[in-house]
């Protein structure tokens, strides 16, 4: 396309979060004449609120084991081309102070708007435009590429990339815009659900722990073979923090999560060597001294253990190492969209290409970002996603 009208594009990309930024960045910078195209008012409002404000832009200890997607092959190779160091050599060169908060994990050292100005200059210098509050109505294929109808009238472009997102926190203008441009032109869609998401309980499990809101200690979560060793905080609603959120993601409707409350304890020998030694110790006084006071004591009073532990037969030691180490719940449901940091599934990647993110037979449509099935772990692996899968079908729009 040589001649451009001043409706005529080379690439339009719909959605202006972390990976159409990138894609946008990426195409320009290769002469593409580039449109961004959200119809929320700010562009990158995921990006300013994650992290708590921080942005966990990624991880550098990021592989495909920390992704889930039915077609688990289809994220290796835009990982392996667009790698957290890349990432991270970009950061460098804008002069963002950042810092590594958990292993790997790597933080704004000030705020998440540093990461978004970062994309927006990206974007400046390679000449992408960007026009916020604009929806789309309809896309229709023609001849040379996509009609678009928006609220800014009729738009055309050679290519285009869905950078749409997924349904999780809908206040933030999240829609499922994405899922019908797909089924639009006959591409499957995997069931979408929340993921790193909060859980909710049982109304008499939820008042039992009602005294413990508020206090965090570290757990290892299980469900399905897969185990998490990270805080679990409890909160008004149910249970919370990076444990849960990322056992969430392997849960399904009717499952139980197994929680061991003390990981670092080998906690039936600890009990009996206890009992040998300080017989009219407490159960209470030994999870005292391995978690919070506050947890320690609440979690005693709700299974009723009293009395000095000369009282308690192997046999009950067992047991309660038993309810320590694989305490079982079964969460009533999670928190859902409004608070999920991810959506599982969405565009069934066997109809893309792994290299370009483009749709199999329509090779001037893609899909980006965490609209298609493609979910990372908690702790930076969804933004390395979104700037490997932008990076890709930057380089080939």
């Amino acid at each position: 396309m040589t001649a451009h009208s001043s409706n005529q594009y080379d690439v339009i990309i719909i959605g202006a979060g972390a990976a159409g930024l990138m894609c946008a960045a990426t195409a320009g910078y290769r002469g593409r004449k580039v449109l961004v195209l959200d119809h929320a008012n700010k562009p990158g409002k995921k990006i300013l609120m994650s992290g708590g404000g921080r942005c966990n832009f990624t991880n550098l200890n990021s592989t495909p084991a920390n992704f889930l997607s039915d077609n688990p092959h289809y994220c290796i190779s835009a990982l392996k081309r667009y790698t957290p160091q890349d990432f991270l050599e970009l950061v460098d060169r804008h002069g963002i102070e950042y810092e590594e908060k958990a292993p790997g994990q790597l933080f704004c050292r000030d705020s998440a708007k540093d990461i978004l100005n970062l994309l927006l200059t990206e974007c400046e210098w390679s000449g992408a435009e960007i026009r916020m509050k604009t929806s789309v109505s309809a896309v229709n294929e023609n001849d040379g590429g996509y009609t678009l109808n928006t609220s800014a009238g009729t738009l055309s472009c050679e290519s285009l990339v869905i950078a749409t997102g997924g349904l999780s926190i809908p206040t933030m203008g999240a829609t499922g815009f994405g899922y019908e441009i797909a089924r639009q032109f006959s591409l499957s869609i995997l069931p979408t659900r929340a993921g790193l998401v909060p859980f909710t309980l049982q109304p008499d499990l939820k008042e039992q722990l009602s005294p413990l809101s508020g206090i965090s200690t570290e757990v290892v979560a299980s469900c399905h073979q897969q185990h998490f060793r990270e805080p679990m905080l409890v909160t008004h609603r149910g249970l919370s923090g990076p444990s849960m959120l990322q056992i969430s993601s392997y849960w399904n409707p009717g499952d139980e999560i197994s929680i061991n409350l003390l990981p670092a304890c080998q906690i039936q020998e600890d009990l009996l060597a206890l009992r040998k030694n300080k017989p009219q110790s407490t159960i209470a006084q030994y999870l005292s001294q391995h978690m919070p006071k506050r947890f320690a004591q609440a979690f005693n009073e709700l299974q009723g253990w009293n009395g000095p532990l000369q009282a308690y037969k192997n046999s009950d030691i067992e047991q309660i190492a038993t309810l320590l180490g694989s305490w079982r719940i079964k969460p009533s449901g999670t928190e859902g969209y409004r608070t999920a940091e991810v959506t599982l599934g969405g565009v069934d990647t066997r109809q893309l290409s792994s290299k370009t993110m483009a749709v199999q037979d329509r090779p001037n449509l893609y899909f980006i970002g965490e609209v298609v099935d493609v979910t990372g772990h908690l702790g930076g692996h969804n933004f390395q996603w979104a700037w490997a899968s932008g990076v890709a079908a930057g380089q080939d729009v």
